[in-house]
């Protein structure tokens, strides 16, 4: 199996079994965003316990990235603090404005480097940064201190 045809099967399962889908409660923010270029649409809630994420749920509806890419982004955020999951967006930004020509670190991406490739794709860049948009806008409604976090997503990429 090449490595593409290993990005889209993980991208194919997150999209047939969205993980933490479904509008939960309680939630501190809850935002929708929707990507007129395509029609992906996402509600998004957000749950904090001081600076960290407790929860986030979702519902979706478009294509197989804008769903997947959002619940690998749950998988990757749900319990750490904003500062970290600020400093993975930027990191999954980054991969996503890099037209294919950055290498992701698998360590903290986790799947979702499997997105490494839609890069290449302009129109579906949109697409894979819906769910993580929202999340961004989502925690700064929650009254999430965004602004310390970009600090230390320039300083410091560790946990």
């Amino acid at each position: 199996m090449s490595v593409e045809q290993l990005y889209q099967e993980i991208i194919l399962d997150h999209y047939r079994e969205k993980h933490h889908a479904g509008l939960r409660e309680p939630f501190a923010s809850e935002v929708h965003h929707v990507n007129p270029s395509c029609g992906d649409e996402v509600t998004l809630r957000v749950q904090l316990t001081g600076d960290r994420i407790a929860d986030v749920s979702y519902e979706g509806e478009g294509c197989s990235i804008s769903q997947a890419s959002t619940s690998v982004m749950t998988d990757l955020v749900i319990g750490r603090d904003v500062a970290h999951s600020m400093a993975l967006f930027e990191e999954f930004r980054h991969m996503m404005e890099g037209q294919g020509q950055v290498e992701p670190d698998e360590d903290r991406l986790e799947d979702g480097i499997a997105f490494a490739g839609v890069a290449q794709f302009p129109a579906r860049v949109k697409c894979a940064m819906l769910g993580w948009s929202a999340l961004r806008d989502a925690l700064a409604r929650a009254g999430a201190d965004l602004s310390a976090s970009q600090t230390r997503s320039d300083n410091d990429q560790s946990v």
